[in-house]
């Protein structure tokens, strides 16, 4: 049987930043006239709609709002491969968007390639967070960055399954087929992967559906390392989670547990698809960081 998507899931809503060039889709749960309390970032490749059955619960108390980096999901902001060198221009993208909600401080969380981005975000702008709730972020140490030739990263096993991801398929419903239960997604719940495939996918005029993340852009993330994601936590302020995969884990880099305000927890049995193997407990400590 086809798994379907996650029910009541309404269609992302573009906030406009026009500093960055477009507008950044996002999707909320929660009262809508409380201010965001959690701001949630995916891993690259992937999309806010992905994380609902992990999110949606919150709703219950918390308002929480997933977004679609560049690049990603329904979010409309342009994608510049030329010269690409690091993630500041997705680290950018998120401080506009809390310069646009123009809130009281939130708890900034992510997967992956997010986990970094909300890094780096609240390096910049610590008086806009209240904490940071990172799960398998990619952080890699300085000497791994300085060291590295750009050409290695170009032609990692990540950059170079990307490029050859299949980007057209016939049906939604094919793409559930051709993913559920096998490779990346192998450990994932099905309703996460049908999420995944719903806010994943566009329809083209030929009637086939085709990826929203175009495998050039997932690439280029892949590629795209000269930012120093381990120098911000020193630069952060406010109290930090990171939890990461047993086995295969992207958080290369013990950071300073500065005085206990920094927290860094190997998860049992986990794979760098953390969030989806561990919903509950994602979802305990997103609740616990926007409690306290």
């Amino acid at each position: 049987m086809t798994e379907l998507p996650s029910e009541g899931v309404a269609a992302p809503r573009l906030i406009d930043l026009p500093a960055r060039g477009g507008g950044m889709a996002v999707l909320e749960w929660g009262p809508p006239d409380r201010p965001v309390d959690v701001l949630w970032s995916h891993a690259n490749g992937f999309n806010g709609r992905t994380y609902t059955s992990l999110l949606a619960p919150l709703g219950r108390t918390l308002r929480v709002m997933a977004i679609d980096l560049r690049g990603h999901g329904a979010t409309r902001l342009p994608t510049q491969m030329e010269g690409r060198t690091s993630w500041h221009g997705l680290r950018d993208d998120l401080l506009a968007l809390l310069e646009a909600l123009d809130g009281p401080p939130v708890v900034l969380a992510g997967h992956s390639m997010g986990g970094a981005t909300s890094l780096m975000a609240a390096a910049e702008a610590p008086a806009r967070v209240k904490a940071l709730g990172l799960f398998d972020p990619v952080i890699m140490s300085p000497d791994a960055v300085r060291g590295a030739d750009p050409a290695q990263f170009a032609e990692s096993p990540l950059a170079v399954g990307a490029r050859r991801r299949r980007a057209v398929f016939d049906s939604r419903e094919a793409v559930l087929a051709a993913y559920t239960g096998r490779g990346a997604f192998k450990t994932w719940p099905l309703e996460m992967v049908a999420d995944y495939v719903a806010g994943g996918f566009v329809d083209r005029d030929d009637g086939q559906v085709e990826l929203a993340c175009a495998p050039a852009w997932e690439a280029s993330n892949f590629t795209s390392h000269q930012h120093d994601t381990a120098g911000a936590f020193a630069r952060t302020r406010c109290p930090v989670e990171v939890w990461r995969a047993e086995e295969g884990s992207t958080c290369r880099f013990e950071p300073d547990p500065d005085g206990g305000r920094i927290r860094v927890e190997t998860v049992p049995g986990t794979t760098h698809f953390l969030p989806m193997e561990r919903r509950e407990l994602v979802r305990e400590r997103l609740a616990a960081l926007a409690s306290d």
